[in-house]
């Protein structure tokens, strides 16, 4: 049902059963999935790619040029994935000639007020609770919670099952599995309770925490502890994504525990 007080681009593609509340706009090259509402005064801009069952609450302005200075009107993406939700008025900006787009997977929730800048990459089943603020060009993994007034410096990446405490100014990468808080941010345990409520073992929980208790607890640098963990703990899935995590991690890892 699409309100006659809306503003839908004749290009654009939107499925026959989205619903799209007064005063909204979509612009040209946008594509919207099946069951999706978008709410009243929301802007939808040109190169939104929006997924089926989403939610899209009032304020909201997916797709928007990038605020930055390099841009120079390249074609480019905003992508947003099945079932997620964004409320009241997060701003979303499309890609540069960088990457090309921004990505948020499925089933996350993006809270009020939320930045995410140009070319982020947030994978399935995250959460971005209130005035989360994304710089450009940070890639999250899945299954993380940022809570409320996070800020994110550019080109930082935030591992699957991280939990960053409440107004926390993420500077370095936080690798997967960890929660992370204080001032410089800094490992202050492992997510058990997240990893609990995803089906992750104790055996499995106790795993990651002699892992990180090598990386961060027992006064090694990286180029130690890493022959240690391999040589002390069995490989598995969990060991090897921490291990790959801090290989290629580009702005190096947050502080360790203190």
């Amino acid at each position: 049902m699409i309100q006659p007080l809306s503003f839908i681009h004749p290009e654009a593609q939107v499925a026959k059963n989205v619903i799209v509340d007064p005063f909204s706009t979509i612009d040209k090259n946008v594509v919207i999935g099946e069951g999706t509402w978008i709410g009243p005064n929301v802007t939808i801009m040109e190169g939104a790619r929006i997924g089926k069952q989403c939610r899209i609450f009032p304020g909201a302005v997916i797709s928007a040029v990038p605020q930055d200075l390099k841009f120079d009107g390249e074609d480019s993406l905003a992508i947003i994935g099945d079932k997620t939700t964004i409320r009241e008025c997060v701003t979303i900006n499309r890609g540069t000639s960088s990457n090309g787009e921004t990505k948020i997977g499925n089933n996350c929730l993006i809270m009020a007020y939320s930045h995410i800048a140009h070319d982020c990459v947030i994978g399935d089943y995250c959460i971005l609770s209130n005035n989360s603020t994304l710089a450009g060009h940070i890639n999250i993994g899945n299954y993380v919670v940022l809570s409320g007034l996070t800020a994110i410096h550019q080109f930082c990446s935030i591992g699957d099952y991280a939990f960053i405490s409440g107004g926390s100014k993420v500077r370095k990468d936080v690798p997967p599995f960890v929660k992370a808080a204080k001032e410089p941010l800094s490992f202050i345990g492992v997510n058990s309770i997240g990893l609990n409520r995803n089906g992750f073992s104790s055996e499995k929980v106790q795993e990651i925490q002699n892992i990180y208790r090598i990386l961060f607890q027992q006064n090694n640098n990286i180029s130690q502890a890493i022959p240690i963990i391999e040589a002390e703990i069995k490989a598995t899935k969990e060991r090897d994504d921490i291990l790959q995590f801090v290989l290629n991690s580009k702005r190096g890892l947050m502080k360790g525990y203190n």
